[in-house]
């Protein structure tokens, strides 16, 4: 692995590294409370084929990671990740989590930049808002959303050598993975950057989480203009608790080129807990099996 710090749009990221230059890209963006070095078990298992690049995000680690909540825009985040590829470009982009709606911004704002866009237990924003919006069991699943978004949360879930971050990212679902000196990797992370910008992604997204039981309007979006052109896949976890599968509902219709497969016995955090199936199901939708 290789590790440099790279000036995008002005300013520093830390930016990882596995493979030969040479090979074909895919660029690996990580969702909350993760850092580009969570890709390293899937980038280790596909650098012989391709030229696998982590960064890590705007407010994670020494990139840069400004206190405004303005700061945290889609846009601005999309914009980091196309100045890390626009001399590269297009190449395969992944996304996890909150890496997923970079990525879904890249491909549908800058295609120019995305060959192949792979996705793993995260969402599209039309999918995901109607669900959030309807007061069912994803608008119950998100309520955390709005914890995060109160002020000081971050605060919260620092204290006592991040307890309560660590509580509330394995409720329901196995953290197991996250233990010895990868947890304390992960906290050197979270120490290096606190967690305001991290948790500043949640409150710059315009999504609205609606109370359980309590249906509000589906916000205006210009649906024309959120469709996916390339060939995408979808990687799902069935055990996820806090993307839930309603979240995906009509995908099909913004990503024409959809391929979906599942992974049984995993939840959430997928990456982790089954990697090599993953890599497996990406070498053969990418014709390389």
């Amino acid at each position: 692995m290789d590790v440099q710090t790279q000036r995008l749009g002005g300013h520093d990221f830390t930016v990882r590294s596995w493979g030969n230059p040479d090979l074909p890209m895919i660029l690996m963006l990580h969702g909350f409370p993760e850092y580009g070095g969570a890709w390293s078990g899937m980038a280790t298992r596909l650098s012989d084929r391709f030229y696998c690049v982590a960064p890590d995000q705007r407010g994670y680690g020494a990139s840069h990671a400004p206190d405004e909540v303005n700061a945290y825009a889609t846009s601005r985040l999309v914009a980091d990740m196309a100045a890390l590829i626009a001399d590269r470009g297009p190449v395969i982009v992944m996304g996890h989590d909150w890496g997923a709606s970079v990525a879904y911004g890249l491909a549908m704002f800058r295609p120019d930049l995305v060959s192949h866009l792979i996705i793993a237990n995260g969402v599209h924003p039309v999918p995901f808002q109607r669900a959030m919006a309807a007061g069912g069991a994803q608008s119950e699943a998100s309520q955390y959303i709005n914890f995060l978004r109160s002020p000081g949360s971050e605060e919260t879930l620092a204290a006592n050598d991040f307890a309560k971050l660590l509580k509330l990212f394995s409720a329901k679902m196995d953290l197991s993975w996250l233990v010895g000196d990868r947890l304390e990797a992960y906290k050197a992370i979270w120490r290096q950057s606190g967690l305001r910008g991290m948790i500043n992604w949640y409150r710059a997204s315009p999504l609205v989480v609606a109370d359980p039981g309590a249906p509000v309007p589906m916000p205006d979006l210009p649906l024309d203009r959120l469709h996916v052109r390339c060939p995408h896949l979808l990687i799902w976890a069935e055990g996820d608790t806090a993307l839930l599968p309603v979240s995906t509902d009509g995908l099909e219709a913004f990503a024409p080129e959809l391929t979906r497969a599942q992974v049984t016995g995993a939840d959430h955090w997928v990456l982790h807990q089954k990697p090599d199936e993953v890599a497996h199901i990406m070498r053969d939708w990418l014709g390389l099996s």
